[in-house]
């Protein structure tokens, strides 16, 4: 029997924040922390493994002693860090980029406090893990990964030890822990038992972990005496006191089957449940993301200094991204704090943006006109831009025109201004903008211009839209979408009533464990009133207004003249419990393939009705009946992360209404009161993308990222300056290349470029920085994601770096 092993990991799952909030989270871990010190003392053999950087920052900054101590046995190696991201967050509804700062975050802080960084990924307690990830992990120095969910019930997998392969080959060793990644504070007799059992030919080891998990405490002296007792018994396997770095040592010679797939479903609830974190977690990542962008460029061309402190709005959203924070599952108050840190984030990202942006438009050499205002429209974005832009400007007459930067007039409208107050207008226009730069617009108002143009508008009544390329019905009655037809291809895209708000019954607790499909329809929300609300030549809005029960939901449906998508602002005041929303649409198509995005990449799923994780888009794309043509819908978004597909119906969970912080088996008593989540008033948007031919042709990609990074418009005035009116930073040449980061290195002045490609194409692209006369020329594997780093020394090559920026091939 001691030809087998199981190698006992004493570890402590910690959840900084779940049933109860983050402050004692911070108690519970140096507590947790002191205790395995204690035990350390005690045992000279025993062996700790733990993850999260965050936690070890906790006890730098409030327990300086014990982290000298914890310092001291890292360097040992009876401490042992894994996992080498900031938190065990979510692993289906953070951004691509997100997963990227874990990383960086993460190990870089383990290298420069303990001189380590972990080599085995750790996520033990997310509820499912998108299929990019092992290239991220690869990419941030992780040859291994270890998790427990989903369970065998969940999803079978072909061994407990396997290669774990993402779309662009990279592979890492996974590991599924077996029944849990916890115990209880007493003998591990039964708990090792279970275990042999698991031992299968030809590896006769497997992973054994232990110790007082959830709330902290880690393996206690029962434990580890309990340990030394079966080690010493011949009916027992080896027991070392290991870490995981030594079992994947010893296993990973062996062969083992490959996965290619993502790790799903646990807890498929989550993916819906509390739409505000969800929704700050998606804004907070962009206008960051945005924030760096035109930081990194501001320094480099107008010397404007950039922001120290976006690593602590990093370090907040990733620390809100931890699995029972993002997924929605903790306890009222821990949404109160969550909130607080991404405000702090995201004001940080504000303030960075304005001072970087407004150094550009300061400088910028504008003529003096009487009655001209210049606007600097910025596009955050590696591509050339068609996008609808808003703002609000004082004042606006009859014989008001707007042009571009060449004197070219240009079509606008004026809207309902956000100020009820008299001396505000608010003006909407069709911005043609250039890669990753800027445009100047100018409002003249002088008695001496040209005669306004005249525009014909989108044709449009209380009931139906239609522009060159398509026509938007309404159903007066039911204010659902009756039809939407694509004048170039003769096709209408639905095949029943669309944008229909449904009503689902859901009993199921806060993660509804073991629910696998919303699909009990109880009702639909009936239209109180359907009528148009702006009408010009720059589009059109019809706005649907319906009530189910005590509950609104409003549409507003955006037709614009010249784009070839709707546009939809969703804001819904919900009451109702123990139900969910989606909105469904009946796509017209036949032999059809569905598409989800998932962090830097995507995924096919079947149309099976089960509630799916996706990112900004998904897509339904299949073949015209009769046609024959390759035709799909886009369903794009701002704020959503759950999606199901049954048969023809492509719908999007919108909410659902549990009791905050309810896991079954307990049932809520009949007669309790109960906080409820997502009541009230929410606001979000979605996009349709109908589009001939694929979603890769149709730029799905593209228009989800503008509309999830949208330009930044500010009011200037005149001077000189010595920048052009209209300029352009970084471009690429390749559709299908999409840049996702631009930053300031962490280690000097150099230019961190992140790219991905994003069709699953091998691809050579040309990156063009104008401003310094370079060109780079890449090459992109399949769903490859690649970062560059550009020195601020035009005689030194670009090289590519790994996701930690620590390393330094030729590109």
């Amino acid at each position: 029997m001691k030809e087998k092993q199981l190698h006992m990991i004493g570890n402590a799952h910690l959840d900084p924040v779940w049933l109860w909030q983050w402050q004692e989270g911070v108690q519970e871990t140096k507590a947790t922390f002191r205790s395995v010190l204690d035990r350390m003392n005690e045992y000279p053999d025993f062996v700790f493994t733990s993850s999260s950087a965050a936690f070890y920052e906790w006890v730098e900054e409030n327990e300086p002693k014990m982290f000298e101590e914890i310092r001291q046995r890292i360097r040992e190696g009876r401490w042992q860090i894994c996992g080498g991201w900031w938190i065990q967050p979510d692993c289906n509804i953070p951004g691509g980029e997100s997963f990227v700062r874990q990383g960086l975050y993460g190990q870089r802080y383990f290298h420069e406090k303990f001189g380590v960084m972990a080599k085995v990924g750790y996520n033990v307690d997310s509820f499912g893990h998108h299929g990019m990830l092992p290239q991220i992990l690869k990419k941030s120095g992780m040859d291994y990964y270890v998790f427990m969910r989903p369970m065998p019930n969940e999803k079978g997998l072909p061994a407990r030890t396997f290669h774990w392969e993402s779309d662009d080959g990279s592979r890492v060793l996974a590991y599924r822990i077996p029944f849990e990644y916890c115990t209880w504070g007493k003998d591990l007799d039964k708990h090792v038992a279970r275990c042999i059992d698991e031992l299968k030919d030809p590896v006769n080891d497997l992973m054994v972990f232990y110790g007082v998990g959830n709330h902290g405490g880690g393996p206690t002296k029962e434990n580890i005496e309990s340990i030394k007792r079966m080690n010493n018994d011949p009916a027992f396997p080896s027991l070392p006191f290991t870490a995981p770095n030594e079992f994947f040592r010893k296993v990973e010679g062996f062969e083992h089957p490959v996965v290619h797939d993502d790790l799903q479903h646990h807890a498929s609830g989550c993916y819906a449940v509390h739409s505000g974190i969800k929704q700050w977690n998606r804004q907070a990542e962009n206008k960051l993301i945005s924030a760096e962008k035109w930081s990194a460029l501001a320094e480099r061309v107008t010397g404007q200094p950039y922001p120290a402190n976006f690593h602590r709005a990093w370090k907040n959203v990733l620390f809100n991204q931890f699995h029972d924070i993002l997924a929605g599952t903790s306890i009222e108050p821990a949404y109160e704090d969550a909130r607080n840190m991404h405000g702090e984030a995201m004001s940080i990202a504000e303030r960075g943006l304005n001072y970087a942006i407004q150094s550009f438009s300061w400088n910028i050499g504008i003529e003096q006109e009487e009655g001209m205002k210049p606007i600097v429209v910025f596009n955050p974005h590696a591509w050339e831009s068609r996008v609808n832009v808003e703002l609000e400007i004082t004042p606006i007459r009859d014989h008001t025109i707007l042009v571009d930067e060449t004197g070219k007039q240009i079509p606008y409208q004026v809207v309902q201004s956000l100020a009820t107050a008299d001396g505000r207008w608010r003006i909407s226009f069709i911005a043609d903008l250039p890669p990753m730069g800027y445009r100047v617009y100018k409002v003249r108002s002088g008695t001496g211009n040209p005669a306004k143009l005249v525009i014909p508008s989108v044709q449009a009544s209380d009931y139906t839209m239609e522009n060159d390329r398509l026509r938007l019905e309404f159903d007066p009655g039911t204010g659902f979408i009756s039809r939407l037809h694509d004048k170039k291809a003769n096709f209408d895209v639905f095949g029943g009533p669309a944008a229909k708000p449904v009503v689902m019954e859901d009993k199921s607790d806060t993660w509804s464990h073991n629910v696998f499909h919303f699909q009990d329809a109880i009702g639909e929300f009936k239209a109180r009133s359907v009528r148009r609300v702006e009408h010009g030549p720059v589009k059109s809005v019809i706005r649907v207004t319906s009530e189910y029960g005590r509950s609104i939901i409003v549409q507003d449906f955006t037709m614009y003249r010249e784009l070839d998508y709707i546009d939809v602002k969703v804001t819904v005041d919900w009451r109702e419990q123990f139900k969910a929303l989606k909105l469904v649409f009946p796509v017209n198509l036949q032999f059809t393939k569905q598409t989800y995005e998932i962090p830097y990449g995507f995924k096919e799923r079947e149309h099976n009705g089960e509630e799916e994780p996706g990112q900004g888009w998904v897509d339904y794309t299949g073949i015209i009946r009769g046609d024959g043509s390759v035709y799909g819908l886009s369903l794009i978004n701002d704020a959503k992360y759950s999606y199901s597909m049954m048969n023809k119906d492509l719908a999007m969970t919108v909410l659902r209404s549990p009791i905050y912080a309810h896991h079954d088996p307990r049932v809520p008593d009949p007669d309790g009161h109960y906080s409820f989540i997502d009541q009230g008033i929410q606001t979000f948007h979605y996009r349709l993308l109908p589009h001939q031919g694929s979603w890769e042709q149709a730029g799905t990609v593209k228009r989800t990222l503008e509309l999830n990074q949208r330009p930044t418009a500010i009011i200037e005035t005149y001077h000189e300056g010595p920048l052009p009116q209209q300029d352009s930073f970084l471009s690429v040449d390749q559709d299908n290349i999409i840049v996702s980061a631009v930053k300031k290195a962490e280690d000097n002045d150099d230019l961190i470029v992140r790219c991905y490609e994003a069709t699953k194409t091998a691809t050579q692209a040309v990156l063009t920085f104008p401003k310094w006369n370079r060109k780079v020329d890449v090459s992109f594997g399949p769903c490859e994601i690649k970062t560059l780093r550009i020195p601020v020394d035009a005689g030194r090559p670009v090289t590519e770096t790994n996701l930690l920026e620590m390393d330094g091939d030729r590109a």
